[in-house]
């Protein structure tokens, strides 16, 4: 890049010597502290950092955000810039492409998680729904079979099974012997397996 391409100095700020000009220079100056130093850096940076992070982020919305968060992380990390490592400005893009890369990624574990929660969400819907129709039908099974007993096997079923009662409860509850109830209940649940195609 030329000189031509920096722009001048902005109102207020001082201006900086040519030999403070090379990216590197304003790096260590940033690393001092120095404003100035960083609005000449910013300028110069700005475009090839957001073009490098566009390509890789695609959205311009984001890659304006990563392009913001690398330049913040060059005025607080200047000093770690090692000039004997490589150039200033591979050190500044290869800060971007990483960042931009991890927005990729981030980004991608978003949509996963999204994805992944939807489709166990739905899953466990379905299950509900399957579940809750199961259930109806069985009921209306049951209550098919029980209408095919005769009323004092229905009753004591009924009693047995819906109610919780014991069988001698159910026998003292009908009036009759417990052994009639033992024998009903067996012939009634005989029945009802039947009806049912239970094994």
């Amino acid at each position: 890049m030329s000189t031509q391409d920096v722009p001048g100095p902005r109102p207020g700020l001082r201006p900086l010597p040519e030999h403070e000009e090379d990216l590197a220079g304003l790096l260590t100056l940033i690393a001092q502290g120095d404003a100035t130093a960083f609005e000449a850096a910013y300028d110069r940076l700005a475009r090839p950092v957001y073009g490098l992070i566009r390509k890789v982020v695609r959205d311009p919305a984001q890659s304006e955000e990563v392009a913001q968060e690398v330049l913040l992380e060059v005025w607080r990390t200047a000093s770690r810039f090692d000039a004997t490592r490589g150039s200033a400005m591979t050190w500044v893009m290869t800060m971007a492409h990483r960042r931009a890369v991890d927005r990729v990624r981030a980004e991608q574990a978003a949509g996963d998680r999204e994805a992944r929660l939807a489709s166990s969400s739905a899953a466990v819907a379905y299950d509900e729904v399957v579940e809750t129709v199961e259930n109806r039908l069985d009921q209306q099974r049951v209550r098919h079979c029980l209408g095919g007993l005769t009323e004092l096997q229905r009753e004591a079923v009924t009693l047995a099974y819906y109610s919780g009662y014991t069988y001698p409860q159910v026998a003292q509850l009908l009036g009759a012997p417990l052994g009639t109830i033992k024998t009903r209940m067996r012939d009634g649940l005989a029945r009802l397996r039947d009806c049912l195609g239970v094994g």
